[in-house]
């Protein structure tokens, strides 16, 4: 699945974000519907991908510190290290034992390659601004 729970938790976040205040963490978790313990965890990816700032204790909280316009689905997805690949032979690395063992070009893998092109194009020409902002 390519939006799987975590991108949509993290999308949930950013929306709540984008109104350029710092928020609480149990805030954003009420508001959003996101569970407090993944909420942390999706935090810390987005902070290390320098989308989000975050600081606990008296007045602590999250901001936005990322230009949603230069976000894509795509870049988000990466950065939470989501499997974004529409068949496990398209991953970097993956070795095709059938491929291996009859010595072929696997069509299968030629043909999902070009829908996988398609779809990271698609979900690059998107970005969040726009998908909140719409």
């Amino acid at each position: 699945m390519l939006i799987n729970r975590e991108s949509d938790y993290a999308l949930r976040i950013l929306r709540s974000l984008s109104d350029g205040e710092k928020h609480a963490v149990r805030d954003l978790c009420q508001k959003e519907d996101i569970p407090q313990q993944f909420c942390y965890k999706i935090l810390k990816k987005l902070s290390d991908a320098g989308y989000v700032s975050s600081s606990r204790g008296v007045g602590g909280g999250c901001t936005l510190t990322a230009d949603l316009k230069k976000v894509t689905l795509l870049t988000l997805m990466g950065a939470l290290d989501s499997d974004r690949f529409i068949n496990a032979c398209l991953k970097p690395g993956f070795v095709c034992e059938w491929k291996d063992k009859n010595c072929n070009v696997c069509t299968y893998h030629s043909y999902l390659a070009k829908v996988q092109r398609n779809i990271d194009k698609e979900l690059s020409s998107h970005s969040l601004y726009d998908m909140i902002n719409k």
